[in-house]
């Protein structure tokens, strides 16, 4: 029987994030949440846009409890301040969903000097999870839930040049797949750590497949890109079936830590969401450790566990 969000158990009282909840995958995320009663929290870089992805929910969902806070992962100040706000209002967090994403553009670091992909897609949310990890430990089977994608597979770790210092070897979708390895680095060695200390918090990641989002807007004027769009619409799925597999590992009873969730299409380019594999580089325990180490050293967050 496939999985759909109206398999989705009354979620009231419960307290999610979702970073980039304002537009794609993040904005079906907290609409889904919110229609089953969750109280929401969409994280937006810009208020103005966060605003109109809430008004455009409500629409749809008029009793939905949707709070807009501010949160550019590009800038870790900004993180921090999130955090801090967040836990003025808020004594639990029952699902932190690491959404938010850039995907191949040109070569430019974050407001902290990082490559801006990495930037982003881990780092920033590496420490989003270390900042909020004291509310989360407190709030019984909470869950930290990463969005990677299939183009991990196309990434590889080089702790020597990490972020591609000053540009050189930098290629959009190189740098695209490093940040989704990292990802599943990340959600794995977070388990590792869980486990170790015998916490109920479990972590888990998910992919959406092919999903017709706006992500890929900074490839839309380059030539290749138009000749290849009719395919990449007959490959993909909506946004809204490219969410479910994150919503399901967000909400989901039987998910369990380590779970990887994707579509169940062929090439898992589309399709209903299941337990699907990462390949063995995401599993690499050395490179893992390293990482850790890095992402501690660069945003300066350690994770207590």
């Amino acid at each position: 029987m496939n999985w759909t969000i109206e398999r989705i158990s009354d979620l009231s009282g419960k307290v999610i994030i979702v970073t980039g909840g304002n537009s794609g995958l993040g904005y079906e995320s907290v609409k889904a949440f919110a229609m089953k009663g969750a109280d929401m929290v969409l994280a937006s870089r810009s208020m103005e846009k966060g605003e109109e992805a809430r008004a455009e929910i409500l629409k749809d969902v008029p009793d939905g409890k949707i709070e807009v806070m501010q949160l550019d992962l590009g800038d870790l100040e900004s993180v921090k301040n999130f955090a801090s706000e967040f836990k003025l209002g808020h004594k639990k967090l029952d699902v932190l969903l690491n959404n938010a994403g850039i995907m191949m553009t040109p070569y430019f670091t974050t407001k902290d000097g990082f490559e801006a992909q990495l930037g982003t897609n881990h780092l920033g949310h590496f420490a989003l999870t270390g900042l909020m990890m004291d509310v989360i430990l407190k709030t019984q089977g909470a869950r930290i839930v990463n969005v990677s994608s299939g183009a991990h597979k196309s990434g590889e770790m080089d702790f020597s040049n990490l972020q591609y210092e000053d540009g050189i070897g930098y290629k959009p979708m190189k740098a695209y797949g490093r940040s989704k390895l990292s990802n599943l680095l990340f959600t794995y060695e977070l388990q590792r750590k869980l486990e170790a200390a015998k916490k109920d918090t479990i972590s888990v990641a998910a992919h959406p497949g092919v999903a017709m989002t706006n992500l890929a807007r900074h490839l839309e004027g380059k030539f290749l890109y138009k000749i290849l769009t009719p395919f990449f619409k007959m490959m993909a799925q909506d946004q809204a079936m490219g969410a479910l597999p994150q919503i399901r590992a967000s909400v989901d009873p039987d998910v369990k830590g380590s779970e990887y969730y994707g579509p169940d299409g062929k090439k898992e380019y589309k399709g209903y969401p299941v337990l699907v594999p990462s390949n063995e580089a995401s599993h690499n325990l050395e490179d893992a450790a390293k990482l850790w180490e890095e992402s501690e050293r660069l945003t300066g967050v350690k994770i207590d566990i």
